[in-house]
This record gives C-alpha cells, sequence and structure tokens, in this order.
C-alpha cells in the first residue's frame, strides 16, 4: 500500500492535489485489475465444479449456482472495496489544520 504512495508522489512532483488524484486513481484501478483477476478464477472454478457436479450428482445439483455466484463475487467486491479504501486512507495527504 505504501507503493501507491511512492508511485503517486513521482507522478506528482510535489502538487498535493495531483498526488491525492493519482492515489485514488491507482488504487481503484488496481483494485479493479485485482477484481477482474479473482473474478474469473472464481468464475471458472464454479464452472468446472458445476459442471463436474452435475456429471456425477445430476440435475438437482444446479438449482443454486447463481446464488453462490452472487455470494462470491459480493464478498470478492467487499474485500477489494475494503482494501482500496484502506490504500487510500493511509496514503491520502489532507491540508493540516489552522490552529
Amino acid at each position: 500500500m505504501k507503493r501507491i504512495g511512492i508511485a503517486a508522489s513521482k507522478i506528482s512532483k510535489g502538487n498535493k492535489i495531483l498526488y491525492n488524484c493519482c492515489v485514488v486513481l491507482i488504487s481503484v484501478l488496481f483494485s479493479l485489475f485485482i477484481f477482474i483477476i479473482a473474478g474469473s478464477t472464481v468464475l471458472f472454478a464454479l464452472a468446472i465444479i458445476k459442471y463436474v457436479g452435475n456429471e456425477i450428482i445430476g440435475k438437482n445439483f444446479e438449482d443454486s449456482w447463481r446464488s453462490v455466484l452472487l455470494a462470491c463475487m459480493i464478498s470478492l467486491t467487499v474485500v477489494t472495496t475494503l482494501f482500496s479504501l484502506t490504500a487510500i486512507l493511509i496514503n491520502l495527504k489532507l491540508p493540516k489544520s489552522i490552529e
């Protein structure tokens, strides 16, 4: 997560507004990349399990696959969102309050 800040500081070169925009953009793009990779892996694994299950058990085995896929994708979304928010909150540089 610290590498996001390092990359954003090299891109922004001292501009805090550009730095914060880069932090948000990099973390969102990384989370989207991880979501696509992990989501396709889950989808392919469930497809293989469904195929093998249908060959062994039969038609009753395929009733709840949509809910299983939905639960997997929702949990993956929650994990990637938490990661992205944590990375943004760690690397964001907010102006200091005047006292």
